[in-house]
């Protein structure tokens, strides 16, 4: 009896001693995953603040003896960086916000409204994400170049306008919004589009966050693109700019990695503006189906 109420007195912490410690080494696989992650960044960072002839060195010398500010300074007055940076950023700008436009619109008439064959409509569009650019690329050019468009800003802007993901985004956000809602302003008189302008769009702000950072990282860092599309060096994008660190006999890695922390900085601060509703978002959204 002592012995049976000894185990039942003791099982309870053993129980609690096991949780623990599986989620001890839960977060320290965590912790080793983030640490491989960073460590590139961290040794970027580092890297555009020493001399060339440090940068190789072994082993590793996490902190310069020496800060080299003066590579950033390079990178700005050298080429045209911040040419680069005003076209980089109008592209991204616009692109995101026709795709923020045109996905919320599609998605909410996937979602929302009832009109035939809609869901086969949905999945044929949606599929289209299967077909890879490569396939995509001359047909694309070929148009553009139809349209009188190579060589400009425009072409980038209107083939990232539209989104396939960003529409199934949308519409699996919008499919949690309860239909009642609807049509309580249907009754009362709201048009289809003062719906989707007065009641689903701030109802939206973790799928607007969500497609917001997806969609300007994209544009951002986009380097295919803008190498199809643009030829004359004032149009050039940040990702065709940084190539002017790379030439045929030598690589001046220092201003590279320094170019490359300045080209980062925006991304980064889109999503920490973003990130709350980025997380509800993540969390939120495919719910129904």
């Amino acid at each position: 009896m002592n012995i049976a109420t000894e185990a039942s007195v003791y099982t309870p912490e053993v129980k609690k001693r096991k949780i623990s410690v599986s989620q001890i080494i839960k977060y320290l696989v965590i912790i080793l995953v983030s640490l491989t992650m960073v460590l590139p960044f961290v040794w970027m960072v580092s890297a555009s603040l020493k001399a060339e002839t440090e940068i190789f060195g072994f082993p590793i010398k996490w902190i310069p003896e020496t800060f080299h500010w003066d590579n950033y300074t390079k990178v700005w007055t050298t080429v045209p960086f911040y040419l680069y940076y005003l076209n980089t950023l109008k592209i991204a700008v616009i692109t995101t916000i026709l795709v923020i436009i045109n996905s919320s619109l599609a998605g909410y008439a996937f979602a929302k409204i009832k009109f035939p064959e809609s869901n086969r409509l949905f999945f044929i569009y949606v599929a289209t994400m299967m077909i890879p650019y490569q396939v995509m690329m001359i047909p694309q050019f070929m148009l553009m170049k139809q349209l009188g468009l190579v060589n400009s800003h425009w072409a980038l802007i209107i083939l990232g306008a539209f989104n396939p993901f960003g529409v199934f985004l949308f519409r699996q956000f919008f499919l949690s919004i309860p239909d009642e809602l609807l049509e309580a302003a249907r009754i009362d008189g709201l048009s289809e589009f003062g719906i989707y302008w007065r009641i689903i769009l701030p109802l939206s702000k973790p799928a607007i966050a969500t497609l917001v950072i997806f969609s300007f990282m994209h544009s951002w860092n986009d380097f295919l693109g803008p190498l199809i599309y643009l030829t004359s060096d004032h149009l050039y994008t940040l990702q065709l700019g940084i190539q002017h660190f790379i030439t045929e006999y030598n690589t001046e890695y220092a201003l590279l990695m320094a170019a490359a922390v300045s080209a980062i900085v925006p991304t980064i601060i889109v999503y920490f503006l973003a990130q709350d509703h980025f997380i509800k978002g993540v969390a939120n959204t495919g719910i129904k189906g």
